[in-house]
Formats: C-alpha cells, structure tokens, sequence
C-alpha cells in the first residue's frame, strides 16, 4: 500500500526517482528522444514518458538502466474505443513498455456512464500483464466529485495510478487535487502529479502532498534547481 506519510524533500536530487522524463510533443523528433534517454540515465529519473511509436528506441537505448520506459494510450483525448485502447496498449507492451499512461473518456464520465469509464480501465488493464497503468484523469475539465469518482472506478478497475493531466487540456497539477485523488483511493493506489510543473518547489510540494511521480519536461531544472 502507498506510504500516507509526508516525504521529505531536503534536496532538489532528492526528486530524481520521482520523475517522468516526458516528451509527448507530435513533432519530437529521434534525436530529441536520445538525448531524453541519455539525461534519464544521467539524472537516474524514475522513467521517460515517450509518444508509442518511440517506445522500442527508448526501450534499445535504456537497457541495462533501471529507468522504465512509459507511453500513452489514447492521448491526449481520451475518447477511442475501449477496443482501441487495448489494442494500442498491447502493441505499446509489445514493443517493450513498463508503464501504460492512459487517458479516461471523460466524456463518458461527464454522461455518467460510469460502466464505460470502468471497462475502458479495466481494458487497458487486462492486456497490461506487468506493466504498471497510471489513468489520466484530466483534472482541469473535471469537477471535484467527477474527479473522486473517476479515481474510484480506476481502482474499481484494477489500475496502479491515478495521474492528474496530460498536460494538454488546459490546467494543471495542484496541491489540493493531489491530496483529494489520494484520500478518493483510500491510499491504495498512488498518485501522479502531471501539468505545468517546471520548478523544484511545484515538485517538492506536489511529493509532499502525497505524489509519488512527476510528470514533466522540466526533471532537469527541477533536480539541478534552475528557475
């Protein structure tokens, strides 16, 4: 079970195994996924959060590393098919993923058709076999009972996270959500705190509130403190 326990942050290297080292930008490019991979290693980051189609070079490039490589299933919007997602996600996993991020249909979830919402988890889910599966929740559109029972049915679904934004519908991660998504799973699942956090002090209060991954583009200023 996930500590509920405050973590200490005394200094910003203390982050490190915190971090997702993340490019999800449509126009990144091999180069640009080589040099993530080469600062993953360097930092010691919990991992790299790359577009599917860059999983397999990751995953070439991280061997012998404990960085895992993490990608995203039905992103940035959430809304394909339950089917599709599967499918995306075993291809992701077939390619070499450790860690599925994927993306709720928040419009099912706004309808309050929350049998869908759950079969969409539990989908992803079921193909993930090893891989760790983090649901995107996508704060900033949700309000704050639609964000409670969203984590409740990812664990409902059998997921490991829940994670607050994919960083492209407008928001951000917040203290206050992190705190609400970890009392809404009672603890048992833990918490990912993506969306604009680019300094040492968003990080180290977001970890202190209960977060036990960042999400960001940022991992090399936050660790070496650059504002």
């Amino acid at each position: 079970m996930p500590s509920t326990k405050s973590t200490e942050i005394n200094e910003p290297k203390d982050l490190s195994q915190f971090i997702d080292h993340t490019l999800l930008s449509a126009n990144s490019t091999r180069e640009q996924i080589e040099a993530l991979c080469r600062q993953a290693r360097e930092f010691n980051f919990a991992a790299v959060c790359v577009l599917p189609t860059y999983v397999s070079l990751a995953k070439d490039l991280l061997k012998d590393s404990a960085v895992k490589v993490a990608t995203v299933i039905g992103f940035p919007l959430g809304a394909t098919f339950t089917e599709t997602k599967a499918f995306e996600a075993t291809q992701c996993i077939d390619a070499g993923a450790d860690e599925l991020d994927m993306v709720i249909n928040i419009g099912a979830l706004k309808n309050k058709d929350y049998a869908l919402v759950e079969r969409d988890i539990r989908g992803v889910v079921k193909v993930s076999g090893d891989a760790c599966v983090k649901v995107i929740i996508e704060t900033a559109q949700l309000t704050d009972d639609e964000k409670i029972k969203a984590c409740e049915l990812s664990r409902t679904a059998g997921a490991d996270y829940v994670k607050t934004c994919t960083g492209f519908g407008g928001g951000g991660a917040t203290v206050p959500d992190v705190k609400l998504m970890a009392k809404a799973v009672k603890f048992k699942l833990k918490v990912k705190a993506s969306g604009g956090i680019k300094t040492f002090f968003q990080a180290a209060d977001l970890v202190r509130a209960g977060a036990h991954r960042i999400g960001t583009s940022s991992g090399i200023n936050i660790v070496t403190k650059k504002e």
